[in-house]
């Protein structure tokens, strides 16, 4: 895809780095920022990748900034890609797989039951009060950053908008992004599948250069 600008917010915490995206020495020191805006005009597809926490207290100014972009740019739906907490599953969220979706019901009603015949699992909701209430239930995504905030405003503006997850432990997240980005994938078919198992990496996706330093570069020879 195609870098075609930035998204501008004081809403995150300030980072500039080289291209992740290196693909040669000559592009390799193209500027890198905290929020930067992609394009894939055959597949009518922009993608927002964000590259920094947020500042306490800046989610709502954030929500309100994007969903306004979303808004005035026409988007048709959009789609985040997200992830929870996976030490934090209630008993029902143990089984089975470790990836869910969310869709808005403005979405929901265009989607004519895809969701059930791709075998997709829907978010469950959970208990308000464990052990206490259990028949009042809530959505609950913890480690999920703005997921929820930004679900429950595209639920209010009636903004077409799916979430798709997964649960993640804290380490190498690596083969987590490749299980999320082949869900996505069953779904909108950008690439064609080698295979029907969300949780298995493909050889067809291009791997980001900077992943190579994902660990560091490794030990100096002077500490043996």
């Amino acid at each position: 895809m195609t870098k075609v600008g930035y998204f501008y917010t004081d809403c995150l915490v300030p980072m500039v780095g080289n291209n992740p995206y290196a693909t040669a020495e000559e592009n390799s020191a193209e500027l890198s920022i905290n929020a930067e805006v992609y394009s894939l005009p055959s597949r009518k597809l922009v993608v927002l990748q964000i590259r920094s926490p947020f500042i306490k207290s800046k989610y709502r100014p954030f929500s309100q900034a994007l969903l306004s972009w979303v808004q005035t740019s026409k988007c048709a739906r959009v789609i985040l890609l997200s992830s929870s907490h996976a030490y934090q599953r209630d008993d029902e969220q143990l089984f089975g797989t470790p990836l869910r979706y969310l869709l808005t019901p403005a979405l929901e009603k265009s989607m004519e039951g895809l969701m059930q015949g791709l075998k997709w699992k829907e978010m469950e909701k959970v208990a308000a009060y464990p052990g206490i209430n259990d028949t009042e239930k809530v959505l609950h995504i913890p480690g999920g950053g703005i997921t929820k905030l930004l679900f429950t405003e595209c639920c209010s503006k009636e903004i077409q908008m799916a979430v798709l997850l997964k649960f993640c432990s804290e380490g190498d997240n690596i083969p987590d992004a490749f299980a999320l980005v082949n869900y996505l994938n069953e779904w909108l078919q950008l690439i064609k599948s080698e295979s029907s198992n969300s949780t298995a990496t493909s050889s067809q996706w291009k791997i980001p250069s900077s992943w190579r330093l994902l660990f560091g570069s490794g030990l100096p020879p002077a500490l043996f």
